[in-house]
Formats: C-alpha cells, sequence, structure tokens
C-alpha cells in the first residue's frame, strides 16, 4: 500500500510538472531572462539584458528584421542614394563623404509628452561622440562630424567617410535632451549621473510601446503600456521582466508559473531545452533559432603570459570544442574558428583551424620555455607557473560547465585555470568594460549581419581610465593591418573587393588569438501555446523590438 501511495504522489508530481498552470486572462505577461541590466541607459555597458529591455520602451531609428534586412522603426523611410535621401559629397578634408537624410515619425513623443526631436539628436550626438561620456559605440557618433538640423523632425547626418552601411544607424539610440542635459554638466561623471539610473522610472526616458514602471535592483523590472506611444497598441497591460540567473531556477520558476517564458537571448542553454523539450512539449513551444551570437574568451593581452603567441595557440589545441559541442549542445552549436559565422556571406574556409592536438599544444608549450613540471604543472626556467583565472557570468550554468570542462582540459596540458565568476551585471558592468579581468573573460558578442568588429578589434577602441572606458576592444588587441582592414572594409562598397577584405581580417584573427572562439549559439525560445507574435532574429537585435506583435490566442 505504502508503495502504491508513493507510486501515486510520483505519477501526480510528473503531471503536474508537464503541464502549464492555468493562465485567468491573457492581460499579464512575465519573462524570464538570465541577467539584470548594469544600466538602463541604451549607450552606456554593452549588455544583452539592458538591450532586451529597453527594445520595450524605445526604438532605435533603423534596425535588421528576422529576414536580416535593414528597416527603418522611428524614421519615416530609409534614406538611399536611390532615392535621394542619401547623397555623396566631399568633407572639409576632401575625403568622400555622404550625407544622409532622416524624418523622425511625426508623432514620436517622449512618455512625458515631450516631443522627440532633433534636439534630442543632437544632445545625443553630443554626449556619444564625447571622449569622457563612457559609451560604448563611439566610432559611430564620432563618424558624424556634422548634423544639420532641417526642422524639428528632419536632420541630416554628414559622415566623414562613404561606408557599405550608410544608412545604418542601429546604434544611434535618442536620449532625452530635455531631461539628460543637466546631467552631462560633466562628463566625465555622467555614466553615473544619468537619470536612467538615478530616475529610472521617470516617463520622459522612454517612447516605445512600453514604460518602465518599476525597477528592484538585481530581481525584476515592471513595463505598462505608454499612452503617447505611436504604433501599435501592445496586448499586454503589463510586462514583468524577471532576471534569474541560475538556470535551473529559471527552468523551476517557468514550470511553477512564475513566469510565462524564457527568453531565447537569455535564456536556457540547447542542452537544457533540449531536454525541457522531451518532458514538457504538449505544454510548450520551443523554437531553436540558429544565429550570429559568439561565444569565446576574451583574453586579457596585458598579461605577460598571454602575449606569447604559442601559449595562445597552445590553449586552443588543448581544448577539445567539437566534443563539448556534441556532447553538450547535441551538435546545434558549431565550433567558432573566428567571430565570423558560416551563415554570414562574408564566412571564409581559409582562416585557420586549430582542431583538439594536445601533441602540438606541448610542443608549443616547451618552445615558449614552460618545461618544468610540478604538481602536473608547467613551470619555466624562473619558477614561475603557468596560470591564468578565468570569469564569466555567475549562475549561468552551462557556462559553468564549459568553464570546468575547459579546466580540466587545460590541466591534462599542464595549464592552471582558476575560476572567479561573478554576478553579470559585475561582469559586464565593471570587470569587462575596465579590463579588470587578469587572464579570461568568457561572455558573448551578439552582431548584426556583416558587422565591422571595429570597435571590439581596433586599438582606437581600447577602453582605457583616460577615455573613461569607452569602446570595446577589451583584450588590448593592437595590430596595424587589422585596423587598417577595419578602416577599408567599411569603405568598400564593391560586394566582391569587400568580401576579399573580410577573409583576410578572419586569417588575422585566427592567427594572432586575441580571442578564443568556442562555438556559435543558437538560442532557445521557450514560449507558452498560447503566446503569439515572437519571431526569433538570429542576430543581436533581440524579439522584443516587436513587443507590439506579441499577442495571446
Amino acid at each position: 500500500m505504502y508503495a502504491l501511495t508513493r507510486l501515486l504522489f510520483a505519477l501526480l508530481w510528473i503531471f503536474c510538472l508537464s503541464v502549464t498552470p492555468a493562465r485567468a486572462a491573457p492581460d499579464k505577461l512575465v519573462i524570464g531572462i538570465t541577467q539584470f541590466p548594469s544600466t538602463f541607459h541604451p549607450n552606456i555597458d554593452a549588455m544583452a539584458a539592458k538591450s532586451y529591455i529597453h527594445a520595450m520602451v524605445a526604438r532605435p531609428f533603423t534596425t535588421f528584421d528576422k529576414d536580416w534586412q535593414l528597416v527603418c522603426l522611428l524614421c519615416t523611410e530609409l534614406p538611399t542614394i536611390e532615392n535621394g535621401m542619401a547623397k555623396t559629397e566631399q568633407t572639409p578634408e576632401g575625403k568622400s563623404g555622404i550625407a544622409v537624410t532622416y524624418a523622425i515619425h511625426p508623432q514620436a513623443t517622449w512618455g512625458d509628452g515631450v516631443p522627440v526631436s532633433t534636439r534630442d539628436v543632437l544632445f545625443t550626438w553630443k554626449v556619444g561622440r564625447h571622449e569622457r561620456s563612457g559609451v560604448g559605440n563611439i566610432e559611430l557618433y564620432r563618424s558624424i562630424y556634422k548634423i544639420d538640423v532641417i526642422d524639428a523632425k528632419s536632420f541630416t547626418l554628414h559622415f566623414d567617410k562613404l561606408t557599405f552601411d550608410y544608412n545604418a544607424i542601429n546604434d544611434f539610440i535618442l536620449v532625452p535632451a530635455h531631461l539628460e542635459e543637466p546631467h552631462f554638466s560633466e562628463p566625465d561623471k555622467y555614466k553615473n549621473r544619468t537619470a536612467y539610473d538615478t530616475d529610472s522610472l521617470n516617463k520622459g526616458l522612454y517612447f516605445g510601446p512600453y514604460l518602465i514602471s518599476e525597477v528592484s535592483p538585481g530581481s525584476h523590472v515592471v513595463l505598462e503600456p505608454n499612452p503617447t506611444w505611436y504604433g501599435k497598441a501592445p496586448a499586454f497591460k503589463r510586462i514583468v521582466v524577471r532576471a534569474i540567473g541560475n538556470t535551473a531556477a529559471l527552468e523551476a520558476n517557468l514550470l511553477s508559473g512564475g513566469i510565462d517564458m524564457i527568453a531565447g537571448e537569455l535564456g536556457l542553454s540547447i542542452d537544457q531545452a533540449v531536454s525541457f523539450e522531451k518532458r514538457h512539449k504538449q505544454a510548450y513551444n520551443v523554437i531553436y533559432k540558429p544565429g550570429l551570437t559568439y561565444e569565446h574568451i576574451d583574453l586579457n593581452l596585458e598579461n605577460p603570459l598571454l602575449q606569447d603567441l604559442r601559449v595562445r595557440k597552445a590553449l586552443v589545441y588543448a581544448i577539445d570544442r567539437k566534443a563539448i559541442s556534441e556532447r553538450l549542445f547535441d551538435g546545434r552549436q558549431p565550433v567558432a574558428h573566428t567571430s565570423v559565422n558560416p551563415l554570414d556571406w562574408v564566412y571564409t574556409k581559409q582562416a585557420p583551424q586549430y582542431d583538439y592536438a594536445p601533441q602540438t599544444a606541448a610542443r608549443l608549450l616547451d618552445e615558449a620555455g614552460w618545461t618544468v613540471r610540478k604538481g602536473g604543472i608547467r613551470h619555466n626556467a624562473q619558477g614561475d607557473k603557468l596560470a591564468f583565472e578565468i570569469m564569466t557570468t555567475a549562475g549561468n550554468r552551462t557556462r559553468e560547465l564549459v568553464e570546468q570542462i575547459l579546466q580540466s582540459q587545460w590541466k591534462a596540458a599542464g595549464i592552471e585555470i582558476k575560476i572567479k565568476n561573478e554576478p553579470a551585471r559585475v561582469f559586464f558592468g565593471q570587470t569587462m568594460t575596465e579590463r579588470r579581468y587578469t587572464g579570461m573573460g568568457m561572455y558573448a558578442w551578439m552582431s548584426s549581419p556583416e558587422n565591422v568588429p571595429r570597435t571590439t578589434l581596433h586599438s582606437d577602441h581600447i577602453p582605457t581610465s583616460a577615455n573613461n572606458f569607452s569602446g570595446q576592444n577589451y583584450t588590448s588587441f593592437r595590430n596595424p593591418e587589422m585596423d587598417a582592414l577595419l578602416e577599408q572594409i567599411e569603405l568598400q562598397l564593391d560586394r566582391s573587393k569587400r568580401r576579399e577584405l573580410w577573409q583576410r581580417l578572419q586569417v588575422i584573427y585566427a592567427e594572432e588569438l586575441p580571442v578564443i572562439p568556442l562555438y556559435f549559439r543558437a538560442n532557445a525560445f521557450i514560449l507558452p501555446k498560447w503566446l503569439t507574435g515572437v519571431e526569433p532574429t538570429g542576430h543581436q537585435y533581440s524579439t522584443s523590438l516587436w513587443i507590439e506583435n506579441w499577442g495571446s490566442r
């Protein structure tokens, strides 16, 4: 009898885990993500959690849609040379430039009723190009040497060079001049004084379908419809974005009804999603979207041990990335050899590839002088130990598992690895941004199609205290040929010639290894059966940019 009772209890428990909790009304949507933003300012700190939330409360002028086509969101028409809204010209220095005219949606209004205007364009440009503002993508703003205001809703950007993507200003994210100008009186203190963090609930900071109405740091953000929104009315009267750093806890919250869905951009890993789908496919839709998310390990090239290319190559040869992909991700996340995904048209197979070769790793370390073994760890003749610290986002079960596998494989090669993880908002908000990590930082870059990695690879974009940690070249990579290629790619309008430049870039990247490429992620979107309208993009611009199209059946 006791055994039968236990069996019935077990069956009841399994049944409870296999169904979605009942839903009374489709007025509220609770989204689970694994990170909490380090800031709500759209242009400071590159962090997916911030971008995901901000996409619901604002709009970029342009972006790539789910079909990887450039489209207007805040602007009314995409400027092109063909339609006359973009015109080539000479810069004051006599170089080839281009003037591009945009019109802001006539009904676009900040949440406090102030129209979104060219005043905001000018102020955002001023902040973005200031060397002490702390803005990440300063290159875009600096490439604009002049702005002509036509009227309150239209303006012309004058770029100092004619690039192939001249009309893509995806990262020109407006901030409200009427609220932020006082905080910018001392630019070097701006990133710590912005109203986005000191007054996050101010309606005037947002102009998207939703406004942020509540913030519980580290826990959740509540969004409510924006009465001044000019587009399609959103379906949900309340959206809650909950940050649950531990992915096991994230899944448990989904099954218990604490959240309704898990965002693919910041959710379960592929292995977790596959397991989840097997158990709960009757109640949830699981969408796997391959894309341009690049998981990698930044190497701090100011660390003397990592300045030796032989050591960097040995680190890659000593790990079995193919086995990691097959065993952890069912082969759904292919090994990356450079930062360019094979899905992108500029990808080349000509770049060097480092298959698992422990003997080659051993030879390179011997050549580099790491020949003495003490306790299984290599030392050099001076007695220095070959040891590094690796860091990533704490609570991400997959990353922590990958760390442990890498630690074991590197130990077999005689390399000691210490794991030191941090909460995502600290890891991205300080450790990587200010280059406080000493050895390795593991995370992902999310990019758009044919995204020129200037801010992550150009020597001008190394964050320092002098530039208030602007830029995203966290490795301190310096290579004159790479710098030249990054500049040439932008200027090359001929696709075939541009492909050649891209091929050379990938070769240098793989030869110099400022970064250890791991794999390209496929995001798993776990959605309740009743949710409609979520269309994964496969690139850095998240599904939440089209939140007004989400609904329920």
